[in-house]
């Protein structure tokens, strides 16, 4: 079994497009993959509200908005934007040699 606290290639950086949502089944994990304005974000797929699947959401700029309840997350800071006791879980990740590679521990 792979130490989670290691770094897994997921997909080739190409692979993941300008204002587009790419959703990558990680070890078993849904991890939705979106490039927005240049910057590279990786969340779970599932809001943390009522674990809605956030690849049938929308972008609004650096904020995915749940296709479920619209609620609106900050892709930086991960917060809700009403409550901000709802965050989303989010991965660090890393590109070398063209591809994308994800720590599945959840950061903190």
């Amino acid at each position: 079994m792979e130490n989670q606290d290691e770094f897994v290639p997921v997909l080739d950086e190409k692979e993941l497009q300008e204002g587009k949502m790419k959703l990558v089944s990680v070890q078993g994990t849904p991890i939705l993959f979106i490039k927005q304005e240049g910057q590279i974000f990786a969340i779970n797929n599932r809001c943390p509200h009522m674990a809605c699947s956030f690849s049938g959401g929308t972008l609004d700029g650096l904020v995915i908005v749940c296709p479920c309840h619209d609620w609106r997350f900050d892709l930086k800071t991960g917060k809700y934007d009403v409550e901000p006791g709802y965050e989303l879980t989010k991965y660090e990740w890393k590109i070398k040699a063209g591809k994308i590679w994800i720590r599945l521990e959840e950061e903190t």
